[in-house]
C-alpha cells in the first residue's frame, strides 16, 4: 500500500538554458523591482539593464539577521513591489526572507526557529522569483530561509509555506564557468540533498521518483566537471539541485544537514564543503546503526550508484567517495578551520535541528562526534 503524502512546491518552475533571459518581460512586469544579488552583482547585469525600476541589494556572505534587517528597511524605503533574487544559495535565502519580512508588522525574531518563537507570518510575502546561479542549495523551491543568528552562532530556519517562490528559473547556463571548488562544494551539497530524502524517514513515492534518477545522474556529472567545463554535466548538476530541493522540502534530510546547520553557525565555513566533508562518513554512520531494513537496501544501492560512477567495490564505497571528494580539492573539517569544540557543540545542537528528525538511524552525541572525527 503506497504511503498517503502531500507535495508543495513553487507556483511556476521553469527549467533550460536560455529561461531566464525569456522571463524578463514577465519579472518586469511585476513592478517596482528589488533585486538581490550574491557577492559579484555584474552576473545580474542581464537582468538589472532590463528592468525600468529596480532597487539593488548585494549579499557578500551567507545572510545573517543583521543584514536582513537593514535590506528589508532599505526595501521597504524604496516601497519595492517584488523580490527577485539571482545567486546561489545565500541570496535566494536573503531574498526569500526579504520577501517575507517587507509586509510583516512583528519583529523579525519572533519568526525565527530556535531562537525565537517559530511564529508564522502575520502577512503573505510580496511575490518572488528565485534564479540560482550555482547548482547546489535547491533553496529556489524550498519555503524556509537560512539565517545565521551570531549573537546564539546559529543558523536557523524563518520557515512559511507562503515562502515558497511565486517562480524559480533554473537556467543552468547561468551555473556555466562557475569557479572550481563553488562547482565541487555545491555540487556535492547537491547530491547530499537527493541522498539524505531518499534514505530519510519521511520518504515518499513522488520523491522517491526525483531522487533515485538524480542520484546517479549527480555522482556521474560532478566528476565530469572537475576535468573541465561541460555544458551537459551543467545541466545534469542544475536538475539534481532542483531535484534535491523539491525532494527535501516535501520528505526531509538527516544527520549530514542536521549537522552542516550547527557547525556553520559556529564556524562560517561553506555549508556546501561541510555538507561534503560530511556526506561519506555520515552514509558510513547510518549504515551501521540502522535497523529498518527497507533503509538498509536503500543505503546498498547508494553503495552501488558510488561504485558506478567512481570505481572500485560496493563494500569500500563510502571511502571511495571521500578519497575522490579530497583528490578533487575538498577540504576536511580541520581546513575548513572547523574546531574540536565545534564539533562537540554541533554534535548537541544537533539535537534540536528539524533535519535530523527524518533520519533513518537513531544516532547518539557521541556516534555524532565520531562521524566528525571521521571527517577530520
Amino acid at each position: 500500500m503506497l504511503p498517503a503524502f502531500a507535495f508543495s512546491t513553487a507556483g511556476t518552475i521553469r527549467f533550460g538554458r536560455g529561461e531566464a533571459a525569456r522571463a524578463i518581460p514577465e519579472i518586469r512586469a511585476l513592478g517596482r523591482i528589488c533585486l538581490v544579488t550574491g557577492r559579484t552583482p555584474a552576473r545580474a547585469d542581464w537582468l538589472t539593464d532590463a528592468l525600468n525600476d529596480v532597487f539593488l541589494i548585494t549579499i557578500s556572505d551567507e545572510p545573517d539577521v543583521g543584514m536582513i534587517e537593514t535590506a528589508v528597511a532599505s526595501a521597504r524605503a524604496f516601497s519595492a513591489q517584488a523580490v527577485v533574487a539571482v545567486g546561489g544559495g545565500a541570496a535566494i535565502d536573503a531574498g526569500k526572507a526579504i520577501a517575507a519580512l517587507i509586509p510583516a508588522t512583528r519583529p523579525m525574531l519572533d519568526h525565527l526557529e530556535v531562537v525565537g518563537q517559530g511564529l508564522p507570518l502575520d502577512n503573505a510575502p510580496l511575490p518572488f522569483v528565485a534564479i540560482p546561479t550555482t547548482a547546489g542549495t535547491g533553496a529556489e523551491v524550498t519555503k524556509n530561509a537560512v539565517i545565521s543568528v551570531p549573537s546564539h552562532r546559529r543558523k536557523v530556519s524563518l520557515r512559511d509555506a507562503r515562502m515558497l517562490p511565486d517562480l524559480a528559473i533554473v537556467d543552468p547556463s547561468l551555473t556555466d564557468r562557475c569557479p572550481h571548488g563553488v562547482t565541487l562544494a555545491s555540487g556535492l551539497d547537491a547530491i547530499t540533498q537527493v541522498i539524505e530524502p531518499y534514505i530519510c524517514t519521511r520518504a515518499n513515492p513522488l520523491t522517491d521518483a526525483l531522487c533515485r534518477d538524480a542520484i546517479p545522474m549527480g555522482l556521474r556529472a560532478l566528476p565530469q566537471l572537475m576535468i573541465g567545463e561541460d555544458a551537459q554535466a551543467r545541466d545534469r548538476m542544475a536538475w539534481v539541485s532542483l531535484c534535491g530541493g523539491l525532494a527535501l522540502a516535501n520528505a526531509g534530510l538527516g544527520v549530514i544537514h542536521g549537522l552542516a546547520g550547527p557547525l556553520g553557525g559556529l564556524s562560517g565555513a561553506s555549508h556546501g564543503a561541510i555538507c561534503g566533508a560530511l556526506l561519506p562518513h555520515g552514509l558510513a554512520m547510518n549504515a551501521s546503526r540502522v535497523e529498518n531494513r527497507a533503509s538498509l537496501e536503500r543505503i546498498d544501492e547508494i553503495r552501488g550508484w558510488i561504485a558506478g560512477a567512481l570505481g572500485g567495490d560496493m563494500a569500500n564505497a563510502f571511502a571511495t567517495l571521500h578519497r575522490w571528494a579530497c583528490d578533487a580539492g575538498l577540504p576536511g573539517l580541520d581546513a575548513q578551520g572547523i574546531s574540536e569544540q565545534n564539533r562537540l557543540d554541533a554534535a548537541k545542537a544537533a539535537a534540536s535541528s528539524s533535519s535530523m528528525k527524518a533520519n533513518p538511524a537513531s544516532l547518539t552525541p557521541q556516534d555524532m562526534v565520531d562521524l566528525m572525527s571521521a571527517a577530520r
